[in-house]
């Protein structure tokens, strides 16, 4: 016993001894050592700076490969899994893999382990090839240092692929020239590698053959993009700035954000603002772009990734806006960012009026995310209430239709597409006034002229198409600007003609007569004088707003003659008689009339007096003049949508 109690004796003093104080404050430098260590670890790929990190888009023109391409870079990194793999796999659209086509840019975080021994980060965004979406490669490339530039083997150098190309140097962006389809029987590599060396004035071995479809060049493609791409400059010390280059609504979790961040460092419960509304907002969840959103607790300068924090109205976000921190408000917008400029407007109605809040509501949804989408509210006699909408090309219009359709089930009504048209009054000649319905054209005795926009259109076609291609754009009020051969068996062709005329059906003719080897492409020039004139529809005297439309004197006749006859196939017959009109001003310029449904009032006088029957025919008459008197013409959907397809065969 006194064994035990004086050894408990000897510890109790070792305890309060000097011995142990220094034990003690070992113990605690080695825990905080460790502890700094853990974060160094934690923080290694940015304690290396951004030159882990490569931020990159992928442009080509219209099917040549770049989901397809894409795919492969996916799979070969191991982003996604081999049985969760399938076509298209970053378009998220049924729409878009029915048609083949890419709508929406769409953004992937992937790590790539490089024979040097690091893991790269890998930022990449897919971009459609279509003109009309041409506003989605713009914001794409903002967000970027390169740029992989596709070229179908087979087909060589598109317009689009030099509108994308100098919109990609317009930012400074590194290009890697890539060499597409290879693997096809039709491929010509020497040609249209020389076609890329004289485009870009690159050597002929900077270029990368690659198939999307086999993986042939997918190694020496990503080895590229680590060698040839700049890392991200940005200072992690500096206050955030962050540029929104996407948005998607989810109705659980509200407005998600895709930025990419410039500057500074944001992390998981911080107070940002967005320049543009100066509202602020706590960041509830930011996080990394992989095949689903992966939540981190910070990110860092050269990062691309989303924010969420809990908005529910789409207006209160602005694609090209800038994030900042609340107690950083003096930090400066992000600079170069290009605005959506609609190129056609049309009238959106729901064909019920007690769905129009339903189709705002929809509206705002979609425009979220596809910020080239702009609407107000109109209203019209012959439809109600509806909205005013600016597209991008007839392609866009139809998808957005489409979308309304399968993503919101709204059915509805669309008017005539028209351009934005400038007017002055007479006495005013300095005064603008836009134009954006038919309705908005001032009289003519106190007009003094109307302005429409012009384009430049560059065509890239074969030889042999170039007479009929001048014919169409002729037509088309258009005129030859410059010819230039690019080879043998390759023209460039430049326009200069008028935007309202290639809404309706231009691109469709273009690619018929071509039998499918011309390419197209523009952009706005200004606005010019054009004699001008409203094309109003009548039924029984009646005006049909939704219907008029903003046409060249020369071409209103034969857009007149086109509108009433598709009408007369497609109103249905009343117990009245329908007289369809075409007219400018006063003037009338086309007729067609759809006859009366007749009961057959003779049906039970058989033999008889004439004088009975004629009795019977006169009541009948009389009957039919006041039903036209007071008869109303209920217009169907599909012949507002007709409209749009007047030149179908």
């Amino acid at each position: 016993m006194d064994k035990a109690f004086t050894k408990k004796k000897r510890l109790s003093s070792f305890f309060r001894g000097a011995k142990v104080r220094l034990f003690l404050q070992f113990i605690y430098e080695l825990l905080e050592l460790l502890h700094f260590t853990s974060i160094i670890i934690h923080n290694i790929p940015y304690i290396c700076g951004m030159e882990l990190i490569r931020n990159f888009c992928v442009i080509a023109h219209i099917d040549h490969g770049k989901s397809t391409l894409s795919d492969r870079l996916l799979e070969y990194t191991k982003t996604i899994a081999e049985r969760d793999m399938k076509h298209q796999a970053l378009d998220d659209m049924d729409l878009e893999r029915e048609r083949g086509i890419t709508i929406k840019s769409h953004a992937i975080q992937m790590y790539y382990n490089h024979e040097n021994g690091n893991r790269y980060t890998y930022n990449m965004i897919d971009t459609p090839g279509h003109v009309d979406f041409s506003y989605e490669v713009s914001r794409s490339i903002a967000a970027c240092e390169g740029a992989l530039l596709l070229v179908d083997a087979s087909q060589g150098i598109q317009a689009q692929t030099i509108s994308n190309l100098f919109m990609a140097i317009d930012h400074d962006l590194e290009i890697i020239p890539v060499l597409n389809k290879v693997d096809m029987d039709s491929a010509m590599i020497d040609e249209v590698s020389d076609q890329i060396i004289d485009l870009i004035g690159c050597k002929r071995e900077d270029i990368i053959l690659s198939s999307g479809k086999t993986g042939i060049g997918i190694k020496e493609l990503l080895d590229a993009v680590e060698a040839r791409i700049p890392h991200p400059k940005g200072k992690v010390d500096a206050p955030l700035q962050a540029l929104i280059f996407d948005s998607v609504f989810n109705s659980f979790r509200g407005v998600i954000v895709y930025f990419r961040i410039f500057n500074g460092i944001i992390k998981k419960g911080d107070k940002v603002r967005f320049f543009h509304t100066q509202k602020d907002y706590q960041a509830d969840e930011v996080g990394v772009l992989q095949m689903t959103l992966q939540d981190k607790p910070e990110l860092r300068a050269g990062d691309v990734g989303y924010l969420i924090t809990g908005i529910k109205v789409s207006k209160e976000i602005k694609v090209g806006d800038t994030v900042v921190l609340t107690k950083f408000p003096d930090t400066p917008e992000i600079k170069g960012f290009e605005e959506v400029k609609p190129m056609v407007f049309a009238g959106i109605y729901p064909i019920d009026n007690d769905d129009f809040e339903d189709l705002r509501d929809s509206l705002e949804k979609l425009q979220l995310n596809d910020a080239s989408l702009t609407f107000e509210p109109e209203s019209s006699v012959a439809l109600g209430f509806g909205f005013r909408c600016g597209f991008l090309g007839m392609l866009h219009l139809d998808i957005i239709q489409e979308r309304l359709s399968r993503e919101f089930d709204q059915e509805v009504i669309t008017t005539v597409p028209n351009v934005m048209y400038h007017s002055y009054m007479a006495g005013k000649p300095n005064d603008l006034v836009i134009i954006n319905t038919p309705n908005d054209l001032p009289e003519p005795n106190v007009l003094d002229r109307v302005e429409e926009p012009y384009i430049h259109a560059q065509v890239i076609t074969k030889p042999e198409y170039i007479g009929a291609i001048m014919s169409l754009c002729l037509d088309k009020r258009g005129f030859l600007t410059k010819q230039t051969y690019l080879t043998t068996s390759r023209v460039e062709l430049s326009f200069e003609m008028p935007l309202a005329e290639i809404v309706f059906d231009f691109y469709d003719r273009l690619k018929s007569i071509s039998r499918g080897y011309a390419s197209f492409d523009y952009h706005p020039l200004d606005y010019r004088r054009s004699e001008l004139v409203r094309l109003d529809i009548k039924l029984n005297g009646d005006n049909v707003d939704a219907l008029s439309a903003l046409v060249h004197r020369s071409k209103a006749e034969e857009l007149g003659r086109k509108i009433c006859s598709k009408l007369k196939d497609l109103l249905p017959r009343q117990q009245f008689v329908i007289a369809i009109q075409a007219a400018v001003g006063a003037k009338i310029i086309a007729r067609e009339t759809v006859k009366a449904m007749r009961k057959d009032v003779l049906a039970k006088c058989y033999g008889g007096d004439i004088s009975r029957k004629r009795k019977l025919l006169e009541k009948q008459k009389e009957g039919k003049k006041r039903m036209r008197q007071v008869g109303s013409v209920e217009i169907p959907q599909k012949a507002f949508m007709s409209v749009l397809k007047l030149d179908d065969k």
